[in-house]
């Protein structure tokens, strides 16, 4: 009995839909392309990368100590005192490399998403606007697929480029 009530609800629900079907204006937009390609978002990774180009560098100076030392491990001739302590201090660099990256990673993710708020922020305004002035009645951002028609996604670059 309670399935069937539901079967019917399902029914009814699909023939209002199919009613109001010419009446109903989708749209979509794709949020990652706006982080891509939008201005604002473009100048804020630029800021983020110069923010972050000490760190880079400083990691990028330890991966090119541990191949140096990889390199002088691999040879035959080192005693064994040498040896030890190129592995000391391989196992001493990679622990280090490890706790930074993880680190340089995880404030980089914090001060992204902290920028790039509000460039979400600013882009749901527009596509509010949007759709307040072409008059859609949905606007999805995250889809599996959507048939390019529907996608806003021009529209709001060019309003946020303004």
């Amino acid at each position: 009995m309670k399935s069937s009530f539901k079967w019917w609800l399902a029914g009814l629900a699909l023939l209002s839909l199919q009613a109001t079907a010419a009446d109903f204006k989708l749209g979509f937009v794709n949020i990652e392309r706006v982080y891509r390609e939008a201005a604002p978002a473009i100048a804020i990774q630029k800021k983020l990368d110069k923010e972050f180009a000490d760190r880079r560098t400083e990691l990028k100076k330890m991966e090119t100590r541990a191949k140096e030392l990889e390199g002088l491990m691999a040879k035959s001739t080192l005693s064994i005192d040498d040896r030890k302590r190129y592995e000391r201090e391989y196992a001493a660099l990679d622990r280090d490399y490890r706790a930074k990256g993880r680190e340089m990673s995880e404030d980089f993710n914090q001060r992204r998403n902290e920028e790039f708020a509000s460039v979400q922020e600013r882009a749901n305004r527009v596509l509010r606007q949007i759709a307040d002035r072409e008059q859609y009645d949905l606007i999805l951002q995250d889809v599996v697929y959507v048939n390019p028609k529907f996608d806003l996604t021009s529209k709001v670059l060019k309003e946020l480029e303004k």
